[in-house]
């Protein structure tokens, strides 16, 4: 079958929304699949063609960005001659085409299923706003023109502004998530790698430092955590330096977190292989997002994997690991006691995820697994149309 995946941003853009794609159009591609992506090109030294793990990447040359999204004058010609050559279009959202795509699927007689990510929120400032409702708008459009949506959970579904009108439409797909197993050489190398020193307890937390991710809560818990724990050290990975549109957000941080010294330290991006060994040197990994521009949190179940618990908010769709497998706490919202007093309880436990659980989160997370509920669902999309 021929599978048109578009969505604005793609790898080697790092964010939950192009992991998933990536993972997904790869393993529908080991699937026998010939998929295509088709994206912006947002950074002009990427190729506009090119071949990666199976799956064509088209990327469309950008004008100029609105805000987060991208504007690209081509992509209608362009997204009208891979569509006639498709058997079926799932487009990512949000993203500010996504009605013109579904509108041009359409107009070729083609089935079209979004799958939907996370709520959108936009920063402040009138600019921003304006940019925001063009892509609700757009999010819209291609909802009420789509044939299936899908989504991580019912949970996040029925709690979502967006996505409670189109619940007749919903289908259920877990997000694909690689656990990676490691060797405690590989441990031991990413100890040394990043002077972390024997027995501190590590309080893992993987994002970019973003306003949505609540990281001043994780800051504001530390002291309590300390007086108890006073080895403890958060370990950050992710984007912290560059976030676009959250200068102010760090400006407002650094010097809360200047002021932990070394029981706080920023990795930066890491690569797939010290971030699998940074899952299992955490004695705990921390998720403590604060809106629905969260619905998921595929970092929790990626240190689950890892036999690390996990402390996650009480988020729809973010409890959602945790409450299905009972193996960290939930919290609630913008509570830096509660998150401190959770951390805790889970340090003081020792407890680690026992092997067995660990095979069966891996299993059911898996992008073969993930890639044969979308196959199915695209032949029945297919057969529906003909």
């Amino acid at each position: 079958m021929k599978v048109l995946i578009a969505l604005t941003y793609y790898q080697p853009h790092k964010s939950g929304l192009t992991v998933y794609a990536v993972r997904q159009a790869r393993a529908l591609a080991e699937l026998g699949h010939e998929v295509t992506v088709l994206t912006s090109q947002y950074d002009r030294s990427l190729p506009t063609s090119e071949i990666s793990d199976g799956v064509k990447v088209i990327r469309v040359p950008v004008s100029f960005r609105l805000s987060k999204g991208v504007v690209m004058p081509r992509m209608p010609l362009k997204a009208w001659q891979l569509i006639g050559d498709v058997d079926v279009v799932n487009l990512h959202v949000p993203q500010m085409d996504a009605a013109l795509l579904a509108l041009l699927s359409k107009l070729r007689k083609k089935p079209v299923m979004l799958t939907y990510h996370c709520d959108l929120q936009m920063p402040m400032g009138w600019f921003n706003q304006v940019a925001g409702w063009a892509a609700n708008l757009a999010n819209r459009i291609a909802a009420a023109l789509a044939d299936v949506i899908v989504h991580n959970t019912r949970d996040f579904a029925e709690h979502s502004p967006f996505l409670q009108r189109y619940l007749d439409k919903l289908t259920v797909i877990q997000p694909p998530i690689i656990g990676t197993p490691v060797e405690d050489s590989d441990l031991d190398t990413f100890r040394r790698k990043y002077d972390i020193k024997p027995g501190r307890r590590i309080i893992g937390m993987v994002a970019r430092l973003a306003t949505e991710k609540g990281v001043e809560y994780l800051v504001q818990a530390m002291p309590k955590v300390l007086e108890t724990q006073p080895d403890a050290q958060v370990i950050f990975v992710g984007e912290y330096l560059h976030v676009f549109g959250e200068q102010a957000y760090r400006e407002k941080l650094l010097p809360l977190i200047d002021a932990l010294g070394d029981h706080w330290t920023f990795l930066g991006v890491v690569s797939e292989a010290d971030k699998s060994a940074f899952y299992h040197v955490c004695d705990v990994l921390v998720l403590p997002s604060i809106n629905s521009t969260e619905s998921f949190g595929m970092v929790q179940v990626e240190a689950l994997t890892c036999g690390t618990p996990v402390v996650a908010t009480d988020l729809p769709g973010v409890r959602q690991p945790v409450c299905t497998t009972g193996l960290g706490r939930i919290v609630p919202v913008m509570d830096a006691p509660a998150l401190g007093e959770a951390i805790l309880k889970l340090l003081e436990s020792g407890i680690r995820v026992d092997p067995e659980n660990i095979r069966a989160i891996t299993a059911h997370y898996a992008p073969q697994t993930v890639a044969e509920a979308y196959d199915a669902l695209y032949r029945k999309l297919t057969e529906a149309h003909g």
